[in-house]
């Protein structure tokens, strides 16, 4: 069996967050779904819980840090071409997301920054993989 991640992120408002991931292409799975949080399915092994601030402090005992003025953690996707990237970054933008930088040109790398609704940074990227870049 494929080892899988979740990762909780607290969200203030989970409907409108659930439309912003369902916007940008990534359903949820009910099962897993509730009145206090979401399973967001990236893909067969990657899910994020977006938990509401209540139900996400019974999992943390610290206090919440706001992602539009501290940095949690980014978040880094990747898609399958330049192209993929830009269609990603778009639709996100459209359903409210917000560039926080431009965009990241490397040659063998590509990669735009978007905040989602609550201010998460998510990188999505593209790469030119090679056997030598990872030795």
């Amino acid at each position: 069996m494929a080892t899988s991640i979740f990762v909780n992120i607290p969200v203030r408002d989970l409907a409108a967050s659930m439309a912003y991931y369902k916007a940008i292409g990534f359903d949820h799975d009910a099962q897993f779904s509730n009145e206090t949080g979401a399973c967001i399915v990236f893909s067969e092994t990657i899910y994020f819980m977006l938990l509401t601030h209540e139900k996400f402090l019974t999992f943390s005992p610290q206090p919440i840090a706001d992602p539009r003025t501290h940095t949690q953690a980014l978040y880094a996707l990747s898609r399958d071409s330049r192209e993929a990237v830009d269609a990603i970054a778009a639709t996100a933008l459209k359903a409210g997301g917000t560039e926080v930088r431009e965009a990241q040109e490397h040659g063998f790398m590509y990669g735009r920054s978007i905040a989602d609704l609550d201010g998460h940074v998510w990188e999505y990227f593209w790469m030119e993989f090679s056997p030598q870049q990872g030795a």
